[in-house]
């Protein structure tokens, strides 16, 4: 009989960019992710145990945009669930790099449930990214 914790599913996406090399800066500079495989037209991230791959992408969907909490939050998006600290860190980084935040770093729901740091930007290629950090992690799947 095993002792060990069950794994949890890692997640796979595929994004559409125009610009490898600004992707590889980005994706593996700027966020820290490493590489892995990659080909003239793509390269595998490990985005914190998940396999992020981008895609070089003739043509991509326009986003769209939904209300919450007062901003415009674009759709689609994705990224990280992180601890507080290193949200901070990461919005520290971001800022460094003069990446510029579709929603600067604030603070959403103060004092509800789901109360959250929440931070949005965009890769080079303009796919939306979200990161987060609860202050509560029970409130993640919260009602």
């Amino acid at each position: 009989m095993s002792t060990h914790e069950p794994r949890l599913p890692r997640f796979h996406l595929a994004l559409g960019v125009d610009d490898l090399e600004a992707a590889r800066t980005f994706y593996g500079e700027v966020l820290g992710c490493p590489s892995g495989r990659s080909s003239d037209t793509w390269i595998d991230w490990n985005l914190r145990g998940h396999q992020l791959v981008t895609h070089v992408a003739a043509s991509r969907a326009e986003p769209d945009h939904n209300p919450v909490d007062g901003h415009e939050v674009p759709i689609p998006h994705f990224g990280l669930l992180v601890e507080v600290g290193e949200f901070h860190a990461l919005a520290d980084r971001l800022r460094t790099a003069a990446v510029g935040f579709v929603i600067e770093p604030y603070l959403r729901f103060e004092g509800g449930p789901g109360e959250q740091w929440t931070m949005f930007l965009l890769d080079p290629a303009g796919n939306a990214l979200e990161f987060k950090a609860f202050a509560r992690d029970e409130d993640v799947f919260a009602p």
